[in-house]
């Protein structure tokens, strides 16, 4: 007997073995992996549909966020715009006032300076007077000692009212 031509027996009991085990298989072994496909199958559905479920949930929360996204740039922006009008109101009330402040800072400078130019020119005229008395005084002095000297020493006195203090009499004399 070759190895390549099977004897009639072997044959038989092979096949018979085979029939039996298949037999076994087809009516409790079968059941069973066919079940495990199956509910393998379903739990790989299930999880396919999950992840279709989160994946839809994710783009909804994806364009929720995106909308509250810019939700807030809009409010951000108005704040800002807000931000930027109360600025400018608060700058333009401040320089109104440093204005008027300014303005009210010259006009008291221009008042001062006026007043103490008031004051300069009055003790400048004051100065100007005694001066001119003083030169007048010398000049009439160096007159009357010029004519004195010429005519001799004559005085002519008189008694008159003179303006002061306590209104009293005194004599004067004044020379030729």
């Amino acid at each position: 007997m070759g190895l390549l031509q099977p004897e009639a027996g072997v044959l038989f009991w092979m096949t018979l073995a085979f029939a039996v085990v298949f037999i076994v298989l087809a009516r409790y072994g079968f059941p069973v992996i066919v079940r495990a496909i199956e509910e393998r199958k379903a739990y790989i559905d299930r999880s396919l549909e999950k992840a279709r479920a989160a994946e839809r949930k994710l783009r909804e929360l994806d364009a929720e966020g995106q909308a509250v996204r810019a939700a807030a740039e809009r409010e951000r922006g108005r704040i800002l715009r807000e931000a930027a009008e109360t600025r400018d109101a608060l700058l333009a009330e401040a320089r109104r006032r440093a204005d008027e402040e300014g303005a009210r800072i010259v006009a008291a400078a221009r008042d001062k300076a006026e007043g103490e130019r008031e004051a300069i020119l009055q003790d400048a005229r004051h100065q100007v007077a005694l001066l001119s008395i003083a030169i007048t005084e010398k000049m009439l002095r160096e007159r009357w000692t010029t004519k004195r000297r010429r005519r001799g020493s004559r005085k002519r006195c008189s008694t008159r009212w003179r303006a002061g203090a306590n209104e009293r009499r005194h004599r004067i004399c004044i020379p030729d």
